[in-house]
């Protein structure tokens, strides 16, 4: 089984990095450099514009070390990665599968089945925790809708078919979603999803944290052979990261949304920490970045047992858990792709 190493996140606009033996070296104008040892990274997410030395991404591709560049304000940019592993049969594979809009249609349904029951605990959780603080009515109408939509989209005969019944549980999930924000509401009030750019602070905090389960997802894709970039239920687009997008949609409930919950609800980040452009836009400062990494990080290290190996393991390691269950059933090894349902 695969170990969760450190990502380490680079986020300082002005620093840039370099190789020192074993070690990353960053560097600031006017600050001590700084060391830190490869052998436990598992990943390196850069925001800042000096770039890196190209001996570093050298043997960051040596090392299987993945790295990420988004720009400061967590727009994504580039990843580079080394030689592909795994087998050649595998691609080959899922290449074959996504031209066919039917056998497409069987992963993408379990993949979307997985989000949709992983929304609904979500209101469910909110209901147990704190009836007093939501509307229960409300919520009791949309896990009953969720339940129906799963159940629909398990039986869905097309990816247009699916893809509504997916922008339906998105609107009854997120219909919910303001409710659950339970301290700050005037800061982090929210009526509904939007980007590019988001247009109010927690919408801001969503998709910054969605960037970040791409990046890791998109690494666990092509760790287990397999392309990132070739889909079933996000349709090819150049620079598009398709697969990590179908996968991720059943673990953004999980490991992203519990997660922009609890800064705001713990109060661990306040309305200070983002910019409201003139545009409309909002963006991430920088020393609330900082505290939503940490947040990240800490989330990723939360023990519990995988519903379908029954083994206990960290949720960051789930991502390239269901990169090795997605792989295995390319290979025939497995009946059908088994989504993560969290508990």
């Amino acid at each position: 089984m695969k170990t969760l190493g450190n990502v380490l996140y680079i986020t300082s606009p002005e620093a840039s990095l370099g190789l020192d033996g074993d070690a990353i070296v960053i560097t600031k104008p006017d600050t001590p450099t700084k060391k830190f040892p490869l052998i436990n990274l598992q990943g390196i997410v850069c925001f800042n514009y000096l770039g890196v030395s190209p001996a570093l991404m050298a043997r960051c591709i040596q090392s299987q070390i993945s790295l990420c560049f988004l720009t400061p304000n967590g727009r994504f940019q580039a990843r580079v990665e080394g030689q592909v592993s795994g087998n050649v049969l595998l691609r080959k594979k899922q290449f074959l599968v996504s031209e066919d809009p039917r056998a497409s249609l069987l992963i993408a349904r379990n993949c979307i089945v997985g989000k949709i029951y992983n929304q609904r605990k979500i209101l469910q959780r909110a209901v147990r925790d704190h009836p007093l603080l939501i509307e229960k009515n409300k919520f009791a109408q949309s896990i009953d809708a969720l339940k129906a939509l799963a159940q629909q989209s398990q039986n869905a005969q097309s990816s247009v078919e699916l893809l509504a019944l997916e922008g339906s549980s998105a609107k009854n999930y997120f219909s919910c979603f303001g409710q659950m924000i339970f301290q700050q509401k005037t800061d982090f009030a929210f009526t509904e999803r939007n980007r590019r750019p988001p247009l109010d602070r927690i919408n801001a905090l969503l998709s910054f944290l969605y960037v970040l389960l791409t990046n890791e997802v998109s690494s666990a894709l092509a760790g287990v052979g397999l392309d990132p970039y070739v889909g079933f239920f996000h349709s090819d687009r150049p620079g598009r990261v398709s697969l990590a997008l179908d996968m991720m949609e059943e673990l953004r409930p999980v490991l992203c949304d519990r997660v922009a919950l609890n800064l705001v609800n713990r109060r661990q980040i306040d309305g200070k920490g983002f910019l409201i452009k003139e545009s409309g836009g909002v963006l991430i400062e920088d020393e609330t970045r900082k505290k939503v990494l940490t947040a990240w990080q800490e989330k990723k290290k939360e023990q519990i047992i995988h519903p379908f190996l029954k083994e206990k393991v960290p949720l960051g390691l789930i991502p390239h858990i269901q990169a090795q269950l997605l792989a295995r059933y390319l290979r025939g090894d497995l009946d059908g792709y088994p989504p993560f349902l969290g508990s």
